[in-house]
């Protein structure tokens, strides 16, 4: 091509790497059972009151959803105490991360963010020719004291993930609380939050939402796909000051969120039972993988979320092609710069015990 359609930035913006669908696994090794402990997805799957909600709405699928999503913000506003208009709602969290890079940078400006923390900060900073200031952890923890250092007067955005993926531990409320007391004004905390659920049952992880009413330069994200088990609808949600989500809101589709995902989110809030059984899932299975890995000698990261980060002591790329013609599929750590250590998500025992038994023929 004589000429350069394309935006500049694409030239050298990674993509998202997702982890390998059940199906493509199947179909290159031909099984018949696969075990996905990859995505970080709830294996009890949605709530029972989910999926009648959809079923009830599915006949309306010609009508175009509410583009404020009012259905969904009430029921946010009944369990936190937020009001609506500091709110905003998006086609996964994915979505919210985008809207913020095209919210708040030009052209040369920076994001800082923990390195390794979740991709999509860096790509879509990338894309909208910002510059991401990636700060290596420090012993497998987000170095504060190092990204507080890194910040200039190019400085726009503050990430940090909580608990962090791929890592999975967390900022206790005590070292979060004095980070943010150091953090400028003028620059935006992101403080991602989508496995707080899980991480809420750690006494010492503080909530954003704190943070967020005494600095309200701050942006709190979470989402619907994990512990409610919609990560397929694509829903995710993000509290900020009223001024921030107004001029988010100018970069949102006009119908980002569909309406079987408002229906089921609406309705998956009021089924507690499903979310507390999923958090305890989660937690035995991962106590399960745990006392295999003390079994063993093998480091790990004490999980905060529904996965965990361990070291096999054995090549990931090697380790997650020899898983997968056994039919079990994981995220290998070399992605991230960490070439023995392995991310499994829980799941269900049945799934975790098979998981770990062809993990130990390996290791073996």
């Amino acid at each position: 091509m004589a000429k350069n359609i394309f935006r500049k930035e694409l030239a050298t913006l990674n993509a998202y790497v997702p982890g390998k669908p059940i199906e493509k696994v199947m179909e290159e090794y031909g099984l018949k059972e696969v075990v996905k402990l990859a995505s970080n997805e709830n294996p009890l799957g949605p709530s029972k009151l989910a999926i009648e909600a959809i079923i009830e709405e599915a006949s309306n699928v010609n009508i175009y959803p509410d583009p404020s999503v009012d259905i969904v913000k009430e029921k946010l506003f009944k369990k936190h105490g937020i009001p609506k208009e500091q709110m905003i709602l998006g086609n996964g969290g994915e979505e919210i991360i985008k809207m913020i890079a095209m919210t708040f940078l030009n052209e040369g400006d920076e994001a800082i963010m923990a390195d390794p923390t979740f991709s999509l900060y860096d790509i879509t900073v990338s894309h909208m020719g910002g510059v991401s200031v990636k700060i290596p952890l420090n012993d497998f923890q987000q170095d504060l004291d190092v990204m507080l250092n890194a910040i200039s007067e190019k400085t726009k955005l503050m990430y940090i993930c909580n608990p962090n993926n791929p890592i999975g531990n967390i900022l206790t409320k005590e070292v979060l609380d004095d980070f943010v007391s150091k953090l400028p004004e003028e620059v935006v905390l992101v403080l991602d939050e989508a496995y707080f659920e899980y991480a809420s049952k750690n006494d010492e992880y503080p909530d954003g939402l704190d943070v967020l009413k005494r600095r309200p330069n701050t942006i709190v994200l979470r989402t619907f796909a994990k512990v409610a088990g919609l990560a397929g609808l694509r829903i995710g949600y993000a509290f900020s000051s009223e001024e921030i989500i107004n001029e988010m809101a100018k970069t949102k589709g006009v119908f980002n969120v569909n309406r079987l995902a408002q229906v089921a989110a609406a309705a998956s809030m009021d089924d507690t039972e499903h979310i507390k059984n999923t958090v305890e899932l989660s937690y035995q299975s991962l106590g399960y993988m745990m006392n295999y890995f003390d079994s063993k000698g093998l480091k790990y990261i004490q999980p905060n979320a529904n996965f965990i980060f361990a070291d096999t002591g054995m090549d990931s790329k090697q380790t997650f092609i020899e898983l997968q013609k056994k039919g079990m599929i994981m995220r290998p750590g070399f992605i991230w710069g960490y070439d023995t250590w392995v991310r499994i998500s829980s799941g269900n025992m049945a799934d975790t015990e098979k998981f770990i038994a062809a993990l130990d023929e390996i290791i073996r």
